[in-house]
């Protein structure tokens, strides 16, 4: 499908299921603060990044209830879901104002970030200060450049800071979770690799990404699809097979990284 219609569906709901940020974003954001607390961590006075926020004010709005001191929205894809926002956020002039491109974040509060983030440099002086926590749900799955982004992401991140992503590792076509294992690197890209990008990443890949950039890094098995699995199995391509029978069937995982080890001044 071409991507404007692909977002449309997806924001109504329509034949393209929604994610938690999208579908019940207040319940996103009571899942990012229940994994704070277990850590003795809140959003009270803190920088947030929101990676992929997806074009509505939601998370950003349910972030600055919580406590946040600033929140970053940042998608490249994805521009404000005006109506959307307009009916939800309108009346909340502490934290909105309209001009002539539709309701926007006050500055003081909220920054929108369009921009490709492995070009954004981190500084007091540059495109963003540093935050304290990162977050992005049903995003990573569709990065193409896992790693890039990864190194990116950490650079932007304080020392103490805090990484928060779940990512959902299944053929979105979710009757069928691994089919899209079956088919060669350039069949799935020159073929069947939807509008949205799925780069087909297992758990260890993404271990690996994030232990490339930071020091302590947590993977949570959330959900598993062994019976789909079991039946796909013989015609799996071997690249998406590590032996590992709970990691090979892994289908949503949580991931916590800290002690990013990137240079902030890259």
């Amino acid at each position: 499908m071409p991507e404007k219609l692909v977002r449309a569906l997806l924001l109504r709901n329509i034949i393209i299921r929604p994610g938690l940020e999208t579908s019940n974003p207040f319940a996103a954001v009571q899942r990012y603060v229940d994994i704070l607390n277990e850590r003795n961590l809140s959003f009270k006075g803190k920088r947030v990044l929101v990676f992929g926020y997806g074009g509505r004010f939601d998370m950003g709005f349910g972030l600055l209830k919580e406590g946040a001191e600033h929140v970053i929205l940042c998608d490249k894809y994805a521009p404000p879901d005006d109506p959307h926002n307009r009916r939800l956020y309108g009346a909340e002039e502490k934290y909105f104002f309209a001009d002539s491109k539709g309701l926007r974040p006050r500055p003081e509060w909220m920054t929108l970030l369009e921009d490709d983030i492995r070009d954004l440099r981190v500084s007091a002086r540059g495109d963003i200060a540093p935050v304290d926590f990162v977050l992005s749900s049903s995003v990573y799955e569709h990065v193409d450049d896992v790693e890039g982004i990864t190194r990116a992401l950490a650079a932007l991140t304080k020392p103490d800071g805090l990484h928060i992503h779940f990512v959902d590792l299944r053929d979105h076509f979710f009757k069928y979770p691994f089919e899209m294992l079956r088919f060669s690197e350039n069949t799935w890209k020159n073929w069947l690799n939807p509008s949205s990008n799925h780069n087909r990443y297992r758990l260890w890949n993404y271990r690996k990404a994030f232990q490339d950039s930071f020091a302590d890094v947590e993977i949570e098995i959330l959900t598993s699809e062994k019976e789909a699995f079991l039946k796909l199995q013989p015609h799996i391509k071997s690249e998406f097979v590590s032996g590992n029978m709970d990691e090979d069937t892994a289908a949503t995982i949580r991931v916590v990284a800290t002690k990013p080890t990137m240079d902030h001044g890259r």
